[in-house]
């Protein structure tokens, strides 16, 4: 099989190098982005090759790659900028292997965003929103650095970006949108992310969000009860919380749900461990949804997505989970008939756990008695922890409410 080339033209003026011409001079069909094939033209007419744009599916381009690598003639394909750094290397080193390509990287765009900004960018942390349809990969960037690149498309814009910031409280970002680099249109715009709203900006646009300030909180693991904003004493207190994760065992690319939130004090902790991942923390009463939101935004726990709405209803179209937690809706004359359990084993993704904090005995039996039936690994610790309390200028051990949790794996 003939080696696949890859050339990586300079962002904006898409200017080519000796070597990727003498490259071009030799090959027998170029592959490329319209714009691409359009700024090598005299290089290409030149010659007798074929030309394949890039439009819509790639799995019929890189079918017609292969076929002519195969039969032994040279396949050029263009990028723009660095073709290893979110761009089209990576899927073409994974269809033909490492030993199969050969690349000449470019200068990236974030290098001359970067430049612009006289900003060094070697902690910056980087986020593609080509082609998706959720936005948790920027939301767990927000929560650990301090700068973003952003790569947008037709549908993410910057303005979707600003939207989706504010949605979730994540003022605390100032961005720059830098639109055209390297071209005579160079333009580059500081903006507020509310002034975003209606704006048009050119499809070549990189986004740079930049920390203005850090949460008034530190997003981690065992954050004090006393820190959260919760109604009266409805929050899963630092033993039990600690207790209810360490069972759940998060990974970092988990899918956690949080049923019956409360103040979103399990849903925040749990985001520190699915940084990769997603968290929903759905809870049916709107100012509790509203304080789970305050705890968001003070602990900078972006990745979280709080889902108002009565269980197991709000539950309908949210992804399959790795991880299920419910601190809340077994128990009581409200949930009798609940069929929350249920539905939640059912949408339980295989090898994956739920965690239920049961104070009352028939919700302990209750859950029992289900996992019991399915034949699921179980088991059941029961937590009595005491803190201190000032009495009589000393202090005492205060005891708090006994906790029964019950952890099961799904075979």
């Amino acid at each position: 099989m003939e080696p696949l080339h890859i050339i990586g033209l300079a962002p904006g003026s898409l200017a080519l190098s000796h070597a990727a011409r003498t490259t071009l001079a030799t090959a027998n069909l170029v592959v490329g982005g319209t714009r691409l094939l359009a700024a090598c033209h005299d290089e290409i007419s030149s010659t007798s090759c074929t030309t394949l744009p890039i439009a819509g599916a790639l799995a019929p381009i890189i079918k017609t790659i292969r076929t002519t690598a195969q039969a032994g003639k040279s396949v050029v394909v263009l990028a723009d900028g660095d073709p290893l750094f979110f761009g089209i290397g990576k899927r073409l080193s994974e269809e033909f292997g490492r030993e199969n390509i050969s690349v000449e990287p470019n200068i990236s765009t974030v290098q001359v965003a970067a430049s612009r900004l006289k900003l060094p960018w070697q902690d910056m942390n980087f986020v593609s929103l080509h082609g998706r349809s959720d936005y948790a990969p920027l939301y767990a960037a927000l929560v650990r650095a301090d700068q973003i690149a952003v790569f947008t498309d037709a549908e993410n814009t910057p303005a979707e970006v600003a939207r989706a910031l504010l949605e979730r409280g994540a003022d605390c970002f100032a961005m720059t949108v830098l639109e055209d680099l390297g071209t005579p249109e160079e333009r580059i715009r500081p903006l507020a992310l509310p002034d975003t709203w209606g704006m048009e900006f050119s499809p070549l646009n990189l986004v740079i969000l930049e920390r203005l300030y850090p949460p008034e909180i530190d997003l981690n693991l065992g954050i004090p009860d006393h820190f959260y904003l919760h109604q009266k004493n409805l929050i899963t207190k630092l033993p039990v919380r600690a207790t209810g994760l360490a069972h759940l065992n998060v990974k970092p690319d988990s899918t956690v749900w949080d049923l019956g939130a409360g103040c979103g004090s399990v849903s925040i902790e749990a985001s520190y461990l699915a940084h990769r991942g997603h968290v929903f923390a759905v809870e049916r009463h709107k100012t509790r949804a509203a304080m789970i939101r305050e705890n968001i935004r003070r602990t900078g726990a972006w990745l979280v997505n709080t889902v108002l709405g009565e269980l197991p209803k709000a539950l309908d179209g949210l992804p399959a989970p790795d991880r299920i937690f419910i601190g809340g809706g077994l128990g009581g004359p409200a949930n009798q008939k609940s069929s929350l359990l249920s539905i939640a084993c059912d949408r339980l993704k295989p090898q994956g756990r739920i965690v239920i904090h049961c104070i009352l005995l028939d919700s302990l039996h209750e859950a029992k008695d289900t996992f019991k039936k399915l034949g699921w690994h179980f088991g059941v610790t029961q937590l009595q922890a005491s803190a201190t309390d000032s009495l009589a200028g000393d202090l005492r051990f205060k005891a708090q409410n006994p906790v029964f949790v019950l952890w099961a794996e799904k075979p």
